[in-house]
C-alpha cells in the first residue's frame, strides 16, 4: 500500500521538476549551443551531479557543508567560476560557423561539464536537504536509505523533464540551421546565459540554519 507521504512526495517532486529553474535553462542553453547530442549529454551529466548531492545528503556530508560558511562559500565560488568560464568559452566558440564541428566538440565534453556544474552547486544540496526530509516515514527504518530512494525518484523526474526540454530546444535549433548568422547569435546568447547562471550562483546566500 502506498503511504500518504509517498503520494504527496510524488506530487510535489513532479511539480518541482516541471517548474522551470536553472537546471532546465542550463540544458536548454547547451542544446541551443551544441545541438541535441550535447543537450542529452548535459542532461545525463547534471543528473549524475544531482546523484552526488543525494548521496552526500543521505550520508550527512551536505549538512556539514551547509553548516559551514567557509565550505559553502568555497563550493559556491568554485561552481560560479566554472559556470562563468564555461559561458565565456561557449560565447567564444560561437564564432565558428561550422555547426557539425561545434556539435562534435560539445558532445565530447558536455557530460563532464554537466556533472561538474551540478556537483559544484551547493544550492542543489540545500534543496535536497530542505525538500526530502519532509516526506521521510518517521516510523520507518534506515532514514538514509529512505532519503536516497526519494532522491533517486526526484532525480529521475527532473531528468525526464530535461529530456523533453532538450527535444524542444533541438527542434527550435534545427529551424535555424539555414540561418547561420542567427544561429551564431543564439549560441552567443547561450554562452552569456550560462555565465549569468554563474554570477547568480556567486550571489547566492547560505540557507539560514
Amino acid at each position: 500500500m502506498i503511504s500518504t507521504n509517498f503520494t504527496l512526495f510524488l506530487l510535489a517532486a513532479f511539480i518541482v521538476a516541471a517548474v522551470p529553474g536553472p537546471g532546465i535553462f542550463y540544458v536548454a542553453a547547451r542544446t541551443l549551443s551544441g545541438g541535441k547530442s550535447a543537450g542529452f549529454a548535459s542532461t545525463f551529466g547534471t543528473s549524475l551531479g544531482w546523484l552526488v548531492h543525494v548521496i552526500a545528503g543521505a550520508l550527512g556530508v551536505s549538512a556539514l557543508i551547509l553548516a559551514s560558511a567557509e565550505l559553502f562559500t568555497a563550493l559556491k565560488f568554485a561552481g560560479a567560476i566554472y559556470l562563468v568560464w564555461l559561458g565565456f568559452k561557449t560565447f567564444c566558440e560561437a564564432r565558428d560557423l561550422l555547426p557539425q564541428r561545434v556539435i562534435a566538440l560539445g558532445t565530447q565534453r558536455a557530460f563532464r561539464e554537466g556533472v561538474l556544474v551540478e556537483a559544484l552547486n551547493p544550492k542543489t544540496a540545500a534543496f535536497f536537504l530542505a525538500f526530502i526530509p519532509q516526506f521521510l516515514e518517521p516510523a520507518g527504518s534506515y532514514p538514509a536509505l529512505q532519503f536516497m530512494a526519494l532522491g533517486l525518484i526526484s532525480v529521475a523526474l527532473n531528468t525526464l523533464v530535461d529530456i523533453i526540454v532538450v527535444m524542444m530546444a533541438a527542434t527550435a535549433r534545427a529551424g535555424l540551421t539555414q540561418r547561420p548568422n542567427l544561429l551564431q547569435r543564439l549560441r552567443q546568447g547561450s554562452g552569456l546565459f550560462i555565465a549569468g547562471l554563474g554570477i547568480s550562483l556567486a550571489l547566492a546566500r547560505r540557507p539560514a540554519s
